[in-house]
C-alpha cells in the first residue's frame, strides 16, 4: 500500500493553478482532482490459492503502466496506481485499462487476478514478504500484526492545497467513515470461512497502533505534534505508516481515503471517487462558510465503524447525529442527497447515481460474494466469481453481480 513508502496519485500543478483547483466546470468553480490506488491478489486459477510471484507480474505489467505498478507488503499482492484526474470518465477508463494490463501480466505467468478486501481460501501465515528494508523493519516492529496483511484496499486521492486545509476536511468527514465503510465492504471471507462481517478488512487494520477513524486535529502544529510523539514512540515507522482512515499525504498535496476495502469492480472505484471528491468539496465549502465540523465521541464513531464493517449495505448502522440506527442504503440515500451540489459541480451526478442505483438492487460487494457461494456451492465459486469481476473480458463495465 501506498503508506509502505510507494509514491501516491497526485494533483497536477499547472502553472499558476492552486494544486487541485485546476480546470474549470459548470457554475465556473475549478473542479478538485482525484486519483486512486487498487490492490489485487493473484491467485492460481486451478487451485484459487494465493500466488506469490508479484515480482514477476509487477515487472511484466509495468511494460504497459510504467511505474504506475508496484509490489506489496506480501508478495500476493499487487498495486497499481492512476494519474490525477478532473474528468471522472476519463479516471474511469484508466482504472479499467489498469485493471485489464494487470490482469493481462497475470495471464503471461498462468495466473489471475482478485479484488477483494481479503482473500477467500487459505494462505500460508506468515505469509510471503516482499524483499524491502521498510517491510522487514515492519516485520521486526508489529510482528504478528504483519501476519494477516494479505488485505487490500482502494485509496482514494483529492487534491487539496495544504496541510491545513486538508486537516480542516478530514474533521469535518470523519462522521461519514462509517458509510464509506458499508458502501465499500468487500471482504467476507477470510482463511477459507465465511467471517460474518461484510468488511473483514477493516477490523483486521484496526489493530494497528494507528488506525480507523483520524482524531480530530485542532491545527497543523496539533497534527505536527501528535506525529512526532508517535514517531518517537516507536508507534508507527514514520509518517507513511500513519494508517488513520482519512489522512493527508506526506508526499503529494492530497487528502488520502484509506477507507474502502478492494473493490469488485471497476464502476465501484468509479462511484467511490465520485462520491468522495464530492464530499472534500462540500466540506471545502462548509469551511469556507464558517461552519464547524461535527464531533461525535470518539466511543460512538468506533462503535458506528463495527457495526458498518459487520453488515456492510445490509443491515442498520448507527446514525451519529441521532445515536440510533438506520438502515445503510438509507444512510447512503441521504449522504448523496447531501453531495448533490458538488456532484452537479463536477458532472458526476448521472454517474454517480446510476452505478448506485445498480449497487442498491444488486448489494453491495460482500453481498454479491455470498450471493456467488450461494448460487456456486463452493468457496471455490466465489473466487471465479472475484476472477470474472476484476477484469472482465470484452468491453464495457462488468456487471455488479
Amino acid at each position: 500500500m501506498t503508506s509502505r513508502g510507494h509514491t501516491p496519485p497526485g494533483p497536477p500543478e499547472p502553472s499558476g493553478a492552486e494544486p487541485g483547483r485546476s480546470g474549470s466546470v459548470s457554475g465556473g468553480l475549478a473542479p478538485l482532482t482525484m486519483g486512486a490506488e487498487e490492490e489485487y491478489l493473484l491467485v492460481d486459477p486451478a487451485s484459487r490459492l494465493l500466488s506469490a510471484e508479484a515480482g514477476q507480474v509487477v515487472a511484466e505489467a509495468a511494460r504497459a503502466l510504467g511505474d504506475r505498478v508496484t509490489t506489496e507488503l506480501t508478495r500476493y499482492q499487487v498495486e497499481a496506481r492512476t494519474d490525477p484526474h478532473t474528468s471522472l470518465a476519463a479516471f474511469g477508463e484508466q482504472v479499467r485499462s489498469m485493471r485489464t494490463s494487470v490482469a493481462r501480466a497475470a495471464a503471461n505467468r498462468g495466473l489471475r487476478i482478485v479484488s477483494s478486501g481479503t482473500p477467500v481460501l487459505g494462505q500460508s501465515h506468515p505469509p510471503p514478504l516482499t524483499a524491502d528494508p521498510r517491510y522487514a523493519r515492519s516485520a521486526a516492529m508489529f510482528r504478528a500484526l504483519d501476519d494477516e496483511q494479505s488485505a487490500c484496499a482502494c485509496h482514494i486521492h483529492v487534491g487539496v492545497p495544504d496541510l491545513a486545509t486538508a486537516l480542516q476536511v478530514s474533521n469535518h468527514l470523519r462522521p461519514c467513515i462509517p458509510v464509506l465503510i458499508a458502501l465499500a465492504a468487500n471482504s467476507p471471507y477470510w482463511d477459507g470461512r465465511d467471517t460474518g462481517y461484510a468488511s473483514w478488512r477493516t477490523p483486521l487494520w484496526g489493530r494497528w497502533p494507528v488506525a480507523g477513524p483520524p482524531p480530530y486535529f485542532a491545527s497543523p502544529a496539533h497534527f505536527e505534534s501528535l506525529v512526532a510523539d508517535l514517531i518517537s514512540t516507536g508507534s508507527v515507522l514514520d509518517r507513511g505508516g500513519l494508517y488513520w482512515d482519512i489522512r493527508p499525504s506526506h508526499h503529494v498535496p492530497t487528502l488520502e481515503f484509506r477507507v474502502p476495502d478492494a473493490t469488485a469492480t471497476a464502476d465501484e472505484t468509479v462511484l467511490l471517487a465520485g462520491v468522495v471528491r464530492a464530499m472534500v468539496a462540500t466540506a471545502l465549502r462548509a469551511i469556507e462558510a464558517g461552519e464547524p465540523a461535527f464531533r461525535p465521541g470518539p466511543e460512538m464513531l468506533r462503535a458506528a465503524c463495527w457495526r458498518a464493517a459487520r453488515d456492510g449495505l445490509t443491515g442498520a448502522g448507527i446514525d451519529l447525529a441521532t445515536g440510533r440506527l438506520s438502515p445503510a442504503v438509507t444512510q447512503v440515500d441521504q449522504l448523496l442527497a447531501r453531495l448533490r451540489p458538488a456532484l452537479r459541480q463536477h458532472g458526476d451526478t448521472d454517474v454517480v447515481h446510476a452505478i448506485w442505483s445498480r449497487l442498491r438492487a444488486e448489494g453491495g460487494g460482500a453481498d454479491r460474494q455470498r450471493a456467488a457461494h450461494r448460487r456456486r456451492a463452493s468457496l471455490t465459486g466465489v473466487v471465479d466469481h472475484l476472477i470474472e469481476t476484476t477484469a472482465p473480458t470484452g468491453s464495457g463495465s462488468a456487471r455488479l453481480r
